[in-house]
């Protein structure tokens, strides 16, 4: 079942890089890129976390959900979203 688990969160991984070159691709845009790809990568750690539940596992997956939060929130701040007028 590890090897599974394994084999799964390379794969969603790879797939997100992928994703995220073609999101990029399209408009050019990093601020649609960054999510797409975090977010690919965030399944990817859950994945990973199932595989090896361990201190070391749960630490990097709530990393790569701390990054994606701070990431999201520097992309809308960049975009102007939440701007009161």
């Amino acid at each position: 079942m590890t090897g599974i688990l394994t084999t799964a969160a390379l794969t969603v991984t790879g797939a997100g890089l992928l994703v995220a070159v073609a999101v990029y691709a399209t408009p050019r845009r990093l601020g649609r890129v960054l999510p797409v790809l975090l977010d690919f990568l965030t399944a990817a750690g859950l994945i990973r976390l199932a595989a090896d539940v361990s201190w070391g596992s749960i630490l990097a997956a709530a990393a790569v959900i701390a990054v994606r939060k701070i990431a999201a929130l520097g992309v809308q701040a960049g975009q102007g979203i939440g701007k009161r007028v």
